[in-house]
C-alpha cells in the first residue's frame, strides 16, 4: 500500500475529436460502470443508471462545445501507457463530473438538491424503472462497503482494479478531477480491496454494477392513471373557466342580467315555504318564512336581483356584517319578500346562513346589496328584518309569527309602549332610528309579541344597531337567596327595563355584527361611610360569529335609577359574562361625600374572596371589597372562586376613578 501521495506530470498530449469519439464508443460500458459506482449511493438505482449514462454522454461535448483548444487539453499522462490519450481524456471528464455531481455552491440551501440534480439531461425514461440485475451475496456486500466510503475512494478502487492504473496515476487523475485528498482516497480503496479479496475485479464486472445491462419494470400504473385523469380534469376545467369568463365579459358590466342564463334558472328554482309552515314546525326561523309582498311572482325582478347578487357590477353598493360572506348563492336560495317599501323595490333572500337584501329605485341609480349572518337564528333573532331606511326612520318586515308590535323608549322605562302599525304583508310603519352618533336623548326599540300558535309565545325587545337584523335584548337580574343559576330572560319586567335604561346609550360601542345583548346585574355593594348601595352590571354583546364584547358598569346611589351608568372597563372578543364565562370580578375607584377615595371591587355569586396588590395591598373574604386608596391608584385585582380557581377582571379600567 502506498504511504505517500506520489504524483507525476506527463507532457501535454494533444487529442483529436476523432480520438475522443473512438474512445467513447470503445469504452462506453466501462465509463458508465465507473460513473455508476462513483455517484452518490443516496440516489435511487434508477436515477443512478440514468445519471451515469448522462455523464458519459456529456463527457464528449456537443457540436458547439468541442473547440480547437479542447483538442490540446493537458491530461494526466499514464506511466504505463495503458491507454490512448483520448481514453484518458474521457476518463478524466467522467470522473470529474461524477465527483462534482453533488457539489453545492457556497450558500446553496442544504434542503435543495444540488444544481446538477435539478438539470434535465438526456437520457430521460418515462413510464419505466431501470436498474442493474441483482448480484449475489458477495456483490451486495461489496456494494454496502462502497457506500461507506467517499466517492473519490470508490473511483480509486475502480480505476485500480478495472482500468489498471498505477497508484501514482490514480492520485494524479483524482487530483486533476478536483478530488479532495486523493491520497486518502487511494488508501481507502485498498481497504475496499482487502474486503473484496482476490475476486475484486470479477465482482466489479458483475451485473450488480453494470449500468448498461439493466432490467425494466413499469412505474406505479394506478398512480399514473390517477394523475392522467387529474391532468385531463384540470385541462377541462381551465377550458370551461375560459368559456364562462368569456361569456360573462360578453354580457357587459351593467349589474343586471337578461331573462335567460344562470340567474333565470336560479329564479325558477327559488324555494318558497308554505304560508302556514311556521305554525307546524319545531324550527321557527327564517326557513319557515313564506314569501310575501306583491312582487314575489315578478320573474324579471327576481332574475335581476339574482344576477346582481351573482356578479355585482361597477357602482353596486355592497355592504356586509362582520364575518359575513358576499359570495353568490351556492344553491337556490329561499325567497322571503319582494315588493316596494319606502319608494324602493326590495327583494329579500335567505340561503341558510345569510339574509340578503337587494334594493333598487326607479331613478336608474345603481342597486344595493346588503348581507347579514343568520345561521342558527330563532324566534327572536329571526323576528324582523330592516327593509328600508329613509331620513332617520326604518321600516321592518316582521316574521309571520309576530302577532303584535309596539315601540318603546328604552331611556324611559316607566312610559308605556306605543302600538306600531303593521301591514298585511308584515311591513311596519316607519320607526325612528336610535341616536347612534348623536346626543342620546331617546332610544327606540321594538316590542314584539309572538303568536299563540307557537309554543314560544312571549314578548321580547329588539333594537336597531344599523344592520339588517335588529338585536335581541335580554336581562339577567341579581341573584336572590335560593335563586337558580343565572339565566338571561326577556327584558320586559320593570327591573329589566330600569337596567336597560342605564345601558342603552352604551349600545353604539357594541354594534359590530351583534346578535344579542344581555345586561347582567351581577353584584350590589354597601358603600363606605354609609353612602348608600351601588350596583355592578355587565353588558355583553354576543356576535353572530361567536365572540362577544363586554362593558362593565358601576352605578353609584347618587345617580337616578334611569341615568346612564358609567363604563368602568371594556373587553373585546371575550367569553366573560357569557355562557362560557359565568364568573366575573370588576373594580373601580370611588370618592365618598367626605372627599376620601376608595378602591371598590365586586364579584359574581361564585366569588369567595378578593385579593388586591399594588398601591393598595389587601385581601378580604366575600364578594365585595372597599379599601381606602390614593388618587389615581394602580392596583391588581384577582378574585378567588369557590372552585379554587382565581379570576382577573376582563379588560382594563376605562378611567382611573369615578367621582360622584
Amino acid at each position: 500500500m502506498p504511504t505517500s501521495d506520489a504524483r507525476t506530470s506527463g507532457p501535454a498530449q494533444r487529442i483529436s475529436l476523432g480520438q475522443a469519439e473512438t474512445a467513447l464508443v470503445d469504452r462506453y460500458t466501462n465509463l458508465v460502470r465507473l460513473a455508476y459506482l462513483i455517484l452518490p449511493v443516496t440516489l435511487s438505482r434508477h436515477r443512478r443508471v440514468l445519471v451515469a449514462h448522462a455523464l458519459v454522454q456529456r463527457a464528449l461535448p456537443g457540436p458547439w462545445g468541442f473547440r480547437s483548444r479542447d483538442t490540446a487539453a493537458r491530461v494526466p499522462a499514464q506511466r504505463t501507457g495503458g491507454g490512448p490519450a483520448g481514453a484518458t481524456w474521457l476518463l478524466l471528464r467522467v470522473v470529474r463530473a461524477a465527483l462534482a455531481y453533488e457539489r453545492r455552491p457556497r450558500g446553496w440551501p442544504r434542503r435543495l438538491p444540488p444544481p446538477r440534480a435539478l438539470t434535465l439531461v438526456l437520457p430521460v425514461v418515462w413510464g419505466l424503472r431501470l436498474f442493474p440485475r441483482a448480484g449475489g451475496v458477495d456483490e451486495v456486500a461489496l456494494g454496502q462497503a462502497c457506500a461507506q466510503v467517499s466517492p473519490a475512494a470508490r473511483a480509486a478502487f475502480v480505476l485500480r482494479r478495472l482500468d489498471g492504473l498505477a497508484d501514482a496515476e490514480v492520485v494524479e487523475l483524482l487530483d486533476a478531477a478536483g478530488a479532495e485528498r486523493p491520497g486518502d482516497a487511494l488508501r481507502a480503496s485498498y481497504r475496499l480491496e482487502e474486503m473484496a479479496g482476490p475476486a475484486a475485479e470479477s465482482l466489479l464486472r458483475s451485473p450488480e454494477f453494470d449500468a448498461c445491462s439493466v432490467q425494466t419494470r413499469p412505474t406505479d400504473l394506478l398512480r399514473r392513471r390517477r394523475r392522467a385523469r387529474l391532468v385531463w380534469a384540470a385541462v377541462a376545467l381551465l377550458l370551461l373557466s375560459g368559456l364562462v369568463l368569456t361569456g360573462l365579459e360578453a354580457k357587459g358590466d351593467q349589474g343586471s342580467g337578461p331573462s335567460t342564463g344562470p340567474a333565470a334558472a336560479t329564479a325558477d328554482r327559488l324555494r318558497r315555504a308554505p304560508a302556514a309552515e311556521w305554525a307546524d314546525t319545531a324550527r321557527v326561523d327564517f326557513t319557515a318564512w313564506p314569501p310575501r309582498g306583491p312582487r314575489t311572482d315578478d320573474r324579471a325582478l327576481l332574475v335581476r336581483a339574482l344576477a346582481v347578487w351573482a356578479r355585482p357590477g361597477r357602482g353596486v353598493r355592497v355592504t356586509s356584517a362582520p364575518a359575513t360572506s358576499t359570495e353568490p348563492p351556492g344553491r337556490a336560495p329561499r325567497l322571503l319578500y319582494a315588493g316596494v317599501v319606502g319608494g324602493r323595490t326590495v327583494v329579500l333572500f335567505h340561503d341558510a346562513e345569510r339574509v340578503i337584501r337587494y334594493s333598487e329605485n326607479s331613478s336608474g341609480a345603481a342597486p344595493a346589496l346588503d348581507f347579514a349572518r343568520a345561521d342558527n337564528a330563532d324566534v327572536t333573532t329571526a323576528a324582523a328584518v330592516a327593509v328600508s331606511r329613509d331620513d332617520g326612520r326604518t321600516r321592518y318586515l316582521t316574521a309571520p309569527w309576530i302577532a303584535e308590535a309596539h315601540t318603546r323608549d328604552l331611556l324611559r322605562p316607566d312610559t308605556a309602549s306605543t302600538p306600531l302599525k303593521v301591514s298585511a304583508d308584515g311591513i311596519t310603519a316607519p320607526v325612528p332610528d336610535p341616536a347612534i352618533g348623536r346626543s342620546c336623548d331617546a332610544w327606540p326599540a321594538l316590542q314584539l309579541r309572538s303568536s299563540s300558535r307557537i309554543v314560544e309565545k312571549h314578548a321580547f325587545l329588539v333594537t336597531d344597531l344599523g344592520g339588517l337584523l335588529p338585536v335581541h335584548l335580554t336581562y339577567t337580574p341579581l341573584p336572590g337567596s335560593g335563586a337558580p343559576a343565572r339565566q338571561p330572560r326577556e327584558a320586559m319586567s320593570p327591573q329589566a327595563l330600569t337596567g336597560w335604561a342605564r345601558t342603552a346609550c352604551q349600545l353604539p360601542e357594541l354594534r359590530r355584527g351583534t346578535r344579542s345583548v344581555n345586561v347582567w346585574d351581577f353584584a350590589e355593594q354597601d358603600l363606605p361611610e354609609d353612602d348608600g348601595r351601588a350596583l355592578w352590571s355587565c353588558a355583553r354583546a354576543t356576535t353572530w360569529r361567536g365572540p362577544g364584547d363586554v362593558l362593565l358598569q358601576f352605578k353609584a346611589p347618587a345617580a337616578r335609577d334611569t341615568a346612564s351608568a358609567p363604563v368602568i372597563a371594556r373587553a373585546r372578543s371575550t367569553a366573560a359574562c357569557g355562557r362560557f364565562g359565568q364568573h366575573i370580578v370588576a373594580s373601580t375607584t370611588w370618592r365618598a361625600d367626605s372627599g376620601r377615595r376608595y378602591l371598590l371591587a365586586a364579584g359574581s355569586r361564585e366569588v369567595t374572596g378578593i385579593d388586591v396588590t399594588g398601591d393598595v395591598d389587601v385581601s378580604e373574604r366575600g364578594r365585595t371589597l372597599a379599601e381606602p386608596a390614593p388618587r389615581d391608584a394602580h392596583a391588581r385585582v384577582r378574585a378567588r372562586l369557590s372552585t379554587g380557581e382565581t379570576l382577573a377582571p376582563p379588560g382594563a379600567a376605562a378611567a382611573p376613578g369615578q367621582s360622584r
